[in-house]
Order: structure tokens, then C-alpha cells, then sequence
């Protein structure tokens, strides 16, 4: 019994010394494991900012700033629409110079005028197929682009005080611009006329300013001068007025101040605090050089938020207009100044909106949340006559026939206008033009009896062979 045990034991140590020995083996054998290396982190994480920095300063210099070279860039679609219109020149501001506001209609000149004006973020352009349908149906159909839209001035040029320049380099920036301004020899004239070196100790206060392009800045109180100047330079008035979308915050207090030139007010799918584009999105630095980057994420942007059945190259189209020219900055300052603390319950019962004529167009089939808040507007306007409409928050791009069938029915429902459309104004350097015609004209009869002479007068800026009006031609 013993042997047979100390053999067990034998063969049991053994055992453990094999397995001891292929355990080392094992450990030996295999490779020890890398060493992490913090800086190929960094270093991948440095190349990925760095591209997607380049990205997006590709993405913001994509737009030329030549306003002759964007015309040229842009997509038929939108140049026929240019080509088809005329400008206006306004003044926003009594202290700056005025701006050119475009303007497209249809229709006959003797009939009754509808003003369509747009939300933020579109312009003339997306109601263009409901201005066709007006203008079928015997109604002369204007629609505006308001500054900063379409293709009317998205920027003003402004004098600044140039702080590039002080002390001794302001004084030498002086005197080359006396030398440019005067001549080289004005100093040497001045010089021995008076006996004085002309920069003297008055060039240390000559203030020097430099020109700055900057994007407008309108609030509700411009834009009503807008319309209000564009209504009487068309001869317009009195007009029905079409606000759609954030319009009515942009013109409620210029409509309930100026109601003698208003002879109805229709709203589509316009709320006081509501508006259909987000700004935030093309205010957002990263989320705007995507959205405006790429034609198929701005399509699905629209298709989201405002239009469902908006097609790719009318997308495109919206999307250039609002990228170009100072379009996008323009438009996030004027939803800055909108009016947010606008109270429709109160502006119904002031003096101009009271006795008005007023229809409510709103969307049916765009969402429950926008369902309520159109019963909210209509339970606001107790005297408003409240419609609905098949297409979404841009209704001009989904339903225009239906839209301008309802705008035609609520135009006849209301007392006939006996007034006569007032003829537009002829500028004083085109009477003078007729006037010297005349005289030439009553010349020429004096000497060759039968002959005739014809003048052709404009009364605003139309468009050139070019397609480009004569602002932009320069």
C-alpha cells in the first residue's frame, strides 16, 4: 500500500510541474501587448476640425460677391422671373439713400389690385404661379419683394470712421488723401500764398471714414414705408392686401395706421408669433453651411417646416436667392426686430381694423399644432371670414389655383370700387423729355406739316436685354 501511494504521489507532482511549465511556456510565448500613444488621438483630432474647418469656408465663399456674376449664375428659372418684373425706388431711412425694391405683376391695369406680400425666408418668386392665376381671372396681382429678399437690396453702404489709422499714420493717411483729392503741388501753392505748411496741427482732428457693405437691417416700421411707397408709386391704391406668414407681424401697424388705402386684408397662414422657416437654423453657424451648402439638405429643410410638395429646382431657386447677396444675414436681422410681443386680440379693435373687410386662409392638412393655432387667429377675428386650404405653410407653392380662387370670391363678395386707378406719377426729367418732344414736335409740323414724333416714357427701372435693371448694370 505504501509503494502504491508514493507512486501516486510521483506521478501527481508530475503532473503539476508539466502544467507549471506550459502555463510559463504560454506566458512567454505570447506578445506583449502596445503601448497607447496619446498623440495619434490628437493628431487625428486636429486633421478632422482642420478639414471640416475647410469645408465650411468653402461652403461661405461658394456665393460671388459681383452682383453681376451672381445674376449670371443663377438658374433660368430665376432669371425669367427677373426679366419679367420691374424696381421700385424707396427710402426706408430720410438719412440714407434710397434702395431698389423688386416688384412683378399681372393682370389688366383697370381692375382691382391685390399687394401680395411675403413671409421671411421667401419672396415674389414663390407666388408667382398664384399672381398667373389672379391675373386670369381679370385682377391685377402685384407681388413685392420686401428688402433683403429676392432680388431686391440685401445691403446698404454705409460711411464709417476708420480707426484703421491713428496718430502719426492717421496724419500721413491725411496728407495722401489731400495729395489724391488736391494734387502734388497744392502744398507748394499753399506754401508760398500764405507763407505755412499746409498740415498743420487742424489735420490731427480731420476725422477719416471708409465705406462698409453691411446687410439691412429692417424693422416693422421700414417695412411699412415699403409698402407704402410702393403703393403709391403703382398706383395701387386702394389695394386688398395679401400678408402671408410673418407679414402680418412685419405690417400690422402700418395696415391699422394706413387703412384709407386698404380695401381688404387677407391673411394666409399668418400668425403674429409663428413663423413657418426656423432662423435659428440659418442663424446656427454649423447647421448653416450644411443647410445652405447643399441643394438636397435645403430641399428637405423646406419640405419639413413649410412646403411638402416644393421640388428639388424650385428648392434650389429659394435657396439661391436666400444664400446670395447678404440674403441670410439680411433676413435673421429683420426676424430679430419682428414685433414678438404683437397682440392680435388688441390690434383687431383699433381704429383702422375694426370696419375692415378681413379673410383668413389657413392650412388643413399640415399639422394638428397649426390646426389650433389658425382656430386661435379665427376666434381673434370674430369679423373675419375664415377659409381652408389643401397645401401646407407655403400654400403659394402647393395650391396657387386654389388659393387664388378663394382671394377672386372674397374680392366679389365686397361693394364694387367706383374710383378710378390713379395714373402713376412721370418722373420730372421724363416730362421734361415730353415736353421737349413737343416743342420739337409743333417745330417739326411748323415746317413739314404731317410728320409725327413718338416718346416712350418709364416710370420705373425695367429690366435690360441683360436681365439686369440699372442698378446692376453699372
Amino acid at each position: 500500500m505504501a509503494i502504491i501511494t508514493e507512486e501516486q504521489e510521483q506521478r501527481d507532482s508530475q503532473n503539476d510541474t508539466r502544467e507549471s511549465t506550459s502555463i510559463s511556456h504560454l506566458k512567454t510565448a505570447s506578445p506583449s501587448s502596445p503601448k497607447a500613444n496619446p498623440f495619434t488621438f490628437w493628431a487625428y483630432f486636429t486633421l478632422t476640425v482642420s478639414l471640416i474647418t475647410l469645408l465650411f469656408v468653402s461652403l461661405s465663399s461658394l456665393s460671388p460677391q459681383d452682383p453681376k456674376t451672381w445674376f449670371l449664375s443663377l438658374p433660368n428659372e430665376l432669371r425669367l422671373h427677373y426679366s419679367k418684373g420691374r424696381t421700385v425706388k424707396v427710402q426706408t431711412d430720410p438719412f440714407f439713400s434710397p434702395i431698389e425694391v423688386f416688384t412683378i405683376e399681372e393682370g389688366r391695369k383697370a381692375s382691382d389690385r391685390v399687394l401680395i406680400v411675403h413671409g421671411l425666408g421667401c419672396s415674389s418668386y414663390s407666388f408667382r404661379k398664384l399672381i398667373t392665376s389672379l391675373g386670369l381671372q381679370k385682377i391685377r396681382a402685384v407681388a413685392v419683394d420686401l428688402p433683403g429678399s429676392g432680388f431686391s437690396d440685401k445691403s446698404v453702404v454705409e460711411k464709417e470712421l476708420d480707426g484703421r489709422y491713428v496718430g502719426v499714420l492717421g496724419r500721413l493717411s491725411n496728407v495722401y488723401d489731400d495729395i489724391k483729392e488736391k494734387g502734388l503741388f497744392w502744398a507748394f501753392d499753399q506754401i508760398i500764398e500764405t507763407g505755412h505748411m499746409p498740415y498743420g496741427a487742424e489735420l490731427e482732428i480731420k476725422p477719416s471714414y471708409r465705406e462698409v457693405v453691411k446687410p439691412l437691417k429692417l424693422g416693422p416700421e421700414e417695412v411699412g414705408r415699403v409698402l407704402g411707397q410702393v403703393i403709391d408709386s403703382m398706383a395701387l391704391s386702394p389695394v386688398h392686401l395679401v400678408l402671408h406668414d410673418s407679414a402680418l407681424a412685419m405690417a400690422a401697424n402700418w395696415v391699422s395706421e394706413n387703412s384709407d388705402s386698404i380695401r381688404s386684408l387677407t391673411l394666409i397662414d399668418s400668425s403674429p408669433t409663428k413663423m413657418a422657416l426656423p432662423l435659428w437654423v440659418i442663424d446656427t453657424p454649423v447647421i448653416r453651411d450644411f443647410v445652405l451648402g447643399f441643394s438636397i439638405l435645403y430641399k428637405k429643410f423646406l419640405n419639413i417646416y413649410c412646403s411638402r410638395s416644393i421640388g428639388s429646382s424650385v428648392a434650389e431657386a429659394h435657396r439661391v436667392l436666400l444664400k446670395g447677396r447678404d440674403g441670410r444675414q439680411a433676413i435673421v436681422e429683420m426676424g430679430k426686430k419682428l414685433n414678438h410681443s404683437f397682440d392680435l386680440a388688441e390690434w383687431r379693435y383699433s381704429k383702422g381694423i375694426k370696419d375692415m373687410p378681413i379673410q383668413v386662409i389657413w392650412s388643413g392638412n399640415c399639422s394638428e399644432e397649426w390646426n389650433e393655432e389658425g382656430r386661435r387667429v379665427a376666434n381673434l377675428l370674430p369679423q373675419a371670414t375664415f377659409e381652408s386650404h389643401s397645401g401646407c405653410r407655403w400654400p403659394q407653392e402647393d395650391v396657387a389655383e386654389e388659393l387664388a380662387e378663394k382671394i377672386s370670391k372674397f374680392m366679389s363678395s365686397l361693394p364694387k370700387n367706383t374710383e378710378l386707378p390713379v395714373e402713376e406719377p412721370v418722373p420730372e426729367h421724363i416730362q421734361k423729355m415730353l415736353d421737349e418732344a413737343k416743342g420739337h414736335d409743333h417745330h417739326h409740323h411748323h415746317h413739314h406739316g404731317d410728320g409725327e414724333h413718338h416718346v416712350h416714357a418709364h416710370t420705373a427701372d425695367f429690366m435690360d436685354a441683360y436681365g439686369l435693371g440699372h442698378g446692376w448694370a453699372t
